[in-house]
């Protein structure tokens, strides 16, 4: 039986289409419906559905965001309001997609072609995913010379906000509609997306490792990897092991 996950951070969005689904594709099987970016992100990578319904628009990471980091064969129908403009492009790179409000005879199409494609398990999807995704993601731009890379970010623990040195962060990773800031000493909490930080701070210091996670590379001890060759970085002063998507590994060969 083919299985799927929904996306979205509108609730009732994401049972419309559950219900739209249940008509288009009867024996199809959800297996979870997520209310955010990052929510879609664990599902996917523990779920492994056959197919993946993205929102475009959504809290803690974007859909294109989670597509981009997705390990395994998984493929990706995005749900999107976007402009003309934009589902021009998603048509050039032969990207799965249904437009938001979700009309019956389109999805119906969508479903057909994904069914033929499962049903030929094209071999080359995942690379044509992550080469379209390359051009549709925007690029970050990059800090001006007279501000300099970010030393110092406000960041909420409990009622207190602190000032914290960005030397001192371990690891900034999204957790739904924040994005947590981790010292040695403590977690708290900012609202700036992972992809604006990555843009901000230093990239000889800061690495990205996942699609949800920046590494503070001063305060690496090391990588590990398990039975299954997927690697993880191993921080000072922390027990957590942090994944590294497969689209990052590239950066530790030297390490």
């Amino acid at each position: 039986m083919t299985t799927c996950i929904l996306a979205d951070d509108e609730p009732h969005l994401a049972q419309a289409l559950k219900a739209q689904l249940a008509t288009a594709w009867p024996t199809l099987q959800v297996l979870a419906v997520a209310r955010n970016g990052v929510e879609a992100a664990e599902r996917i990578a523990t779920l492994r559905p056959d197919i993946a319904f993205l929102d475009i628009q959504m809290p803690g990471l974007t859909g294109l965001e989670v597509a981009q980091g997705i390990e395994g064969d998984t493929r990706v129908v995005f749900v999107t309001a976007f402009d003309a403009h934009a589902v021009e492009a998603f048509e050039q790179e032969a990207l799965d997609y249904v437009l938001k409000p979700v009309k019956a005879d389109r999805l119906q199409r969508t479903v057909d072609r994904v069914q033929r494609a499962l049903a030929r398990h094209e071999s080359d999807a995942d690379a044509r995913l992550l080469a379209a995704l390359h051009k549709l993601l925007p690029a970050q731009p990059a800090p001006t010379p007279s501000n300099g890379w970010l030393r110092w970010v406000r960041a909420s623990r409990g009622e207190l906000t602190e000032q914290i040195a960005v030397d001192e962060v371990l690891f900034f990773q999204a957790d739904e509609k924040y994005t947590c800031v981790q010292t040695a000493q403590a977690e708290h909490l900012i609202r700036t997306p992972i992809a604006e930080l990555a843009a901000l701070l230093d990239p000889g210091q800061f690495w990205q490792v996942h699609r949800s996670t920046l590494v503070n590379l001063r305060h690496v001890e090391g990588t590990r990897r398990d039975e299954t060759s997927r690697l993880f970085v191993r921080m000072r002063s922390h027990a957590i092991e942090l994944p590294v998507s497969r689209a990052y590994v590239h950066l530790f060969k030297a390490m």
